[in-house]
This record gives structure tokens, C-alpha cells and sequence, in this order.
């Protein structure tokens, strides 16, 4: 058995060589559609790896993004670790005082930022956040500091070696509001990173395939977009990517033009699009079975219920920013259920051991499953976890 280091390159050599016809796709912010390949993207990632250590990046610096979800932000994805720096993702949603604050607390050195975000850079800048060079992908401001992205790297060297990974090196940065206080920073290694990518896409987790076209809603500047996708580019499945049209009728147009069979997003994404869909019965002409992943935080039951009745396949999962992104997922068997979906992703999933692997209990990991807190189960008197099948249908059905 080969001893081989779990660092991204292996994704990235992977995606060039077996995946590298698989489309990406674009929606930029004028609502064109542009395309490009896994193949293309590695290519350009592997000159902003150059071109950053030639500008003087080295191992363990920091390089922030300020962009939506599109091809040169997967480019970037790649890029940044491959140079052996670690990619920060910054959330534009948040106030500027804070964008601030996360990007001097994680030492950011370079910024990679969208054109039409420059107004939120400037906002940032005013707010006291410091950066030593500023990469604009798009249309770079002339007569600024300003970088043109695209000039960038097409001025990286044609050859140079560039820094040994290490599996336990640092991949990528993302901070969390979801403590008290400021701001506080994870830091994914590439081997959390490899070994979530790996056990994602298998069929009892995200069940993702070069059959699938994917569709992350989910920001790339949250959480790295759950790991969709270097789970994506590992995998071969297509990607499409909606800039920053997030409305639904949108994310609708391109779900039917691109024939998605998964996309990702937070329960407010999946109510307007089943409100749309509701309002305009037999609009879109949607891929069976489309394969909805939701997370952030909890969907209502009669969300999943709506979602079966327009014959779509709403899939509960669950992570932290702290935890490697994923965690685990609610498991629907048989026939599509809303009531034993819901049940069996339980009220209140809560960590089994410590850990990060989706999935069933294993030693050293993290599962949502039935909790029985208070008492015993009316059908089994037991105390232990359960599966919702069977008699242990219900999580709540306890002796007090």
C-alpha cells in the first residue's frame, strides 16, 4: 500500500487529468453564462500558485477572497493552497467593521475581490482593514493600486517549483459569528479536507457522481460552501454556479437550463423556490427527483412535505464551521416520507463522540441521531441511540 499524503494536489491532479472535460458554469452579475472546464480551472489555478509565491506568498501566509460563487473563485479554491498558503473566504454579508476585523485578526496579506464588490473593499479599507496588494477579478479600476486579476497570473512564471504540502499544513481559514465576542477563526488542514471530500460524496452522504450536476447556493465564503466543491471536482460532477443571483426565479431559469440533479442552499433559498413553484405550476421543467440539500439551520416539516409533493427530494444535513464543514445528514429510506424524514433527523442532533465523519456512530464521530434524554423508549425500554425504523419510529416517544 502507497503511503500518500492527503494534501489538495491529489483533488487537483484528479480534477485535471480524469475530470477535466466536466463543465463549469458561470452566471455572471450582467445574468450571462459563461463556460469553462475542470481542466481549464486547475490550469489557471496552478499559475496564481506561481504567480503568488513569485510575488512573495509563502507557506502558512494568509490570502482572503471577497467574491461570489463562480469559476475564478474555484480557481482561487485551488490556487491559493496549491501555493502553500491558506485561502480565506470573506463573508460579504457581514457589516464591514467586522469583514475588518477577521481579515487583520487572520493576517490576510492579499485580497482577491470581485469588481462589483469594490465598493464593499473600499468600506473595509475605511473600516481599518489592511492589505498589502489587491487582486480585482474583472474590471480592475485604472489609475489605482488596484491589480487586474486575469494579468496577474498570466504574468506568473511558466515553470517554478512551488512548496511541499504537507497533509497537516493549512488549507483554508473561515471565522464564525456563532460564539460570543468577536469573531473567531477554524483553520482546515488539507487532510480534513480530502478525507471530507472523500467521505461526502459517498451514496449514504451527499451520493455525488460525474451523472450529477451540482448546484451550490451555499456561498463559497460560507464554510467553503459546505466542501461542495472540492467534493465536485473530486468527484467529476458539474458545477454551476449562480453569481449573485440568488432569487429564485433565477436559481429556477438555471436550474432547468443546466439540469441539475443537486443543489444546496438554506432553508430560506428552498421556501421561495417552493413558493414559485407553487405559483407557477408546471413553469419549469425541472430534473426528476432533484436532490435538495439543506442546512444552516432547520427546515420546517412542511417544507420537506411540499418539496415531495413536487416529486423533488429535500435532504436535511447538518455541520458546524468548527467541525470541518459536514457533519452528518438526515437519511430517508423507502419512499420519500416528510414525517419520518423530519422524525429521523431528530429535534435536536447533538455531537455522539468527538470527531468529524458523516454517517453512523464510529469511534471518533460526530452523528445526528434519535437522543433519548429524558427517559426510555415505550417500544424497547432502552436508553441507547436509535434508528427511526422499526418500532422506534418516534424520537419522543419516551417513559418519564
Amino acid at each position: 500500500m502507497m503511503d500518500v499524503p492527503l494534501t489538495l494536489d491529489w483533488i487537483a491532479d484528479r480534477a485535471e487529468r480524469w475530470n477535466g472535460n466536466v463543465e463549469v458554469v458561470s452566471r455572471r452579475p450582467d445574468k450571462s453564462v459563461t463556460r469553462t472546464t475542470y481542466a481549464q480551472v486547475i490550469g489557471a489555478a496552478r499559475r496564481l500558485a506561481r504567480a503568488l509565491h513569485a510575488a512573495g506568498i509563502k507557506k502558512g501566509d494568509r490570502v482572503a477572497t471577497l467574491m461570489w460563487n463562480h469559476a475564478e473563485h474555484l480557481e482561487v479554491y485551488f490556487g491559493i493552497p496549491l501555493s502553500g498558503a491558506a485561502i480565506h473566504t470573506l463573508n460579504l454579508r457581514l457589516h464591514p467593521d467586522e469583514i475588518a476585523f477577521i481579515a487583520n485578526d487572520g493576517k490576510d496579506r492579499i485580497v482577491i475581490v470581485d469588481d462589483v464588490l469594490l465598493p464593499l473593499l473600499d468600506k473595509v479599507v475605511a473600516a481599518g482593514g489592511k492589505f498589502e496588494r489587491v487582486l480585482v477579478v474583472g474590471n480592475a479600476p485604472e489609475a489605482s493600486a488596484r491589480e487586474s486579476y486575469a494579468r496577474f497570473i498570466e504574468q506568473a512564471p511558466a515553470q517554478g517549483a512551488l512548496p511541499a504540502l504537507a497533509e497537516n499544513d493549512e488549507l483554508g481559514v473561515c471565522y464564525t459569528s456563532g460564539t460570543t465576542g468577536r469573531p473567531k477563526g477554524v483553520v482546515y488542514s488539507h487532510r480534513s479536507t480530502i478525507l471530507h471530500s472523500l467521505v461526502a460524496a459517498m451514496p449514504d452522504c451527499l451520493e455525488l457522481s460525474r451523472r450529477d450536476t451540482l448546484l451550490p447556493v451555499v456561498p463559497m465564503f460560507h464554510v467553503n460552501a459546505w466542501g461542495l466543491p472540492y467534493i465536485a471536482a473530486t468527484t467529476g460532477t458539474k458545477l454551476v454556479c449562480p453569481g449573485p443571483h440568488l432569487d429564485p426565479a433565477s436559481l429556477l431559469d438555471l436550474m432547468e437550463r443546466e439540469k441539475v440533479t443537486v443543489a444546496a442552499g438554506v432553508p430560506t433559498i428552498w421556501i421561495g423556490i417552493r413558493d414559485v413553484l407553487d405559483a407557477n405550476p408546471g413553469k419549469y421543467k425541472l430534473q426528476p427527483n432533484v436532490r435538495m440539500i439543506v442546512g444552516g439551520s432547520a427546515a420546517p416539516e412542511q417544507l420537506i412535505r411540499d418539496f415531495d409533493r413536487h416529486g423533488l427530494t429535500l435532504i436535511h444535513a447538518w455541520g458546524m464551521t468548527g467541525s470541518a464543514r459536514r457533519c452528518s445528514r438526515a437519511q430517508r429510506s423507502g419512499r420519500r416520507s416528510a414525517r419520518r424524514h423530519h422524525e429521523r433527523r431528530g429535534p435536536h442532533p447533538r455531537p455522539v463522540d468527538r470527531g468529524c465523519v458523516f454517517g453512523r456512530s464510529h469511534a471518533g464521530a460526530l452523528d445526528v441521531r434519535w437522543l433519548l434524554p429524558h427517559g426510555r423508549c415505550r417500544a424497547c425500554r432502552s436508553t441507547r441511540l436509535h434508528q427511526a425504523h422499526g418500532p422506534h419510529r418516534r424520537s419522543h416517544q419516551v417513559r418519564r
